[in-house]
């Protein structure tokens, strides 16, 4: 297909596309012309990976060029190209390592992946925005004096550990890695805000259950 076709299955306008081929993000077409080139069903797959991490996952450039390079990388498995893009995106504020409660939350954290025992080192999870990012809130629980110790977030992660799965069996539908990684950073990025949706809704009718009209035995 020809770069007009290419932009109009992809929904991303020409000037969009030579500026990603500007930036190495889609490898160049096959010349035809001295100023034409054709595109396949390659680079339609890998455009829309592209707008997943930069417009979607608000991806800096620079990020999403080394995201692409990993999944390119046969040396690489399946699990460290999909676990390249989702680290690369956005995630929320790093711990205050000059907050006592911070302290105290890695040390929670780090109990609770010793007891889950998913199969990492702790020093590999120390790595992971994820893993700092659950340090900062659970941080921020222990200064206002919310539960946040193991009980409390083992509950949370085995209803997580339900949630990867679900996550996973669909990822697997896709055939090839890119469309695989692809998947894998819609669904993060796409599906919390359904995640967070659900729980407050089910919360509120749970809520309604225990304490409003819908309330039992009264």
């Amino acid at each position: 297909m020809r770069l007009a076709e290419l932009s109009e299955r992809s929904g991303v306008s020409t000037a969009t596309i030579k500026y990603y081929l500007r930036e190495r993000l889609l490898p160049p077409g096959r010349r035809v012309t001295a100023t034409q080139a054709e595109y396949s069903e390659e680079h339609l797959r890998r455009l829309r990976l592209v707008r997943a991490l930069i417009q979607v996952g608000r991806v800096p450039v620079a990020t999403a060029r080394e995201v692409l390079t990993a999944v390119e990388d046969d040396s690489l498995d399946q699990h460290m190209r999909i676990g390249a893009a989702v680290w690369s995106l956005p995630h929320g504020p790093e711990p205050a390592e000059d907050d006592p409660a911070t302290e105290t939350a890695r040390r929670e954290v780090d109990r609770l992946l010793e007891e889950l025992d998913w199969g990492f080192s702790r020093a590999v999870a120390a790595l992971s925005p994820a893993y700092r990012m659950l340090v900062s809130a659970v941080a921020a629980l222990t200064r206002l004096g919310y539960p946040c110790d193991v009980q409390y977030l083992t509950a949370y992660a085995h209803i997580s550990r339900q949630l990867s799965v679900h996550d996973l069996d669909l990822i697997e539908e896709y055939a090839t890695p890119l469309e695989k990684v692809e998947a894998a950073v819609m669904l993060t990025v796409l599906y919390e805000p359904v995640l967070l949706s659900l729980r407050r809704l089910a919360e509120a009718e749970e809520s309604n259950r225990r304490f409003g009209e819908g309330k039992k035995g009264e």
